[in-house]
C-alpha cells in the first residue's frame, strides 16, 4: 500500500487539477467561448484527472480504514461528489440553455467548497455553515 502522505498529496493535487480546469471551463463557459469548450485536451484530461482523484481517494479511504457508510463525514463527501458531478455534467454537457449551464457551473462550485470544507473539518454539518 502506497504511503499516506504521498496518497494525500495525489488526492490533494488532483482535487485542485480536476477544480482549475472545472473553473476554467466554467469561464469559457461564461464568455460563451466554444472554440476553447471543443479542444480535444479540454474533453479528455478532466476524465484522466478524476479518475486519479476517485483512485486516491479510495486507496485513502482504505489506508485509514475508514468505510464512508460508517464515517459520516465521509458519506458527506462521496453525496457531495455525486452531486457536484451530476452538476457538472449539467454545466459541461446535458443543460439545455446557456442559463442552465451556468446557473449548474455557480451550483456545483458551491457544492465543491462544501466539500472541501467537509474533508478540512470532517463534519458533514459544518461544511453547511
Amino acid at each position: 500500500m502506497m504511503d499516506y502522505v504521498l496518497l494525500k498529496s495525489i488526492h490533494v493535487g488532483s482535487v485542485i487539477l480536476s477544480f482549475s480546469l472545472f473553473f476554467l471551463r466554467g469561464i469559457w463557459l461564461v464568455q460563451n467561448n466554444s472554440t476553447n469548450l471543443r479542444q480535444r485536451w479540454v474533453k479528455i484530461f478532466p476524465h484522466v484527472i478524476d479518475t486519479v482523484l476517485l483512485v486516491s481517494a479510495i486507496l485513502l479511504a482504505m489506508t485509514i480504514q475508514q468505510n464512508p457508510w460508517e464515517h459520516a463525514w465521509l458519506t458527506a463527501k462521496v453525496s457531495g461528489l455525486l452531486i457536484y458531478i451530476g452538476l457538472g455534467m449539467v454545466a459541461m454537457r446535458f443543460g439545455q440553455t446557456r442559463e442552465t449551464k451556468i446557473a449548474a457551473w455557480i451550483a456545483a462550485l458551491g457544492v465543491f467548497v462544501y466539500i472541501v470544507v467537509v474533508a478540512l473539518t470532517k463534519s458533514p454539518v459544518l461544511g453547511l455553515l
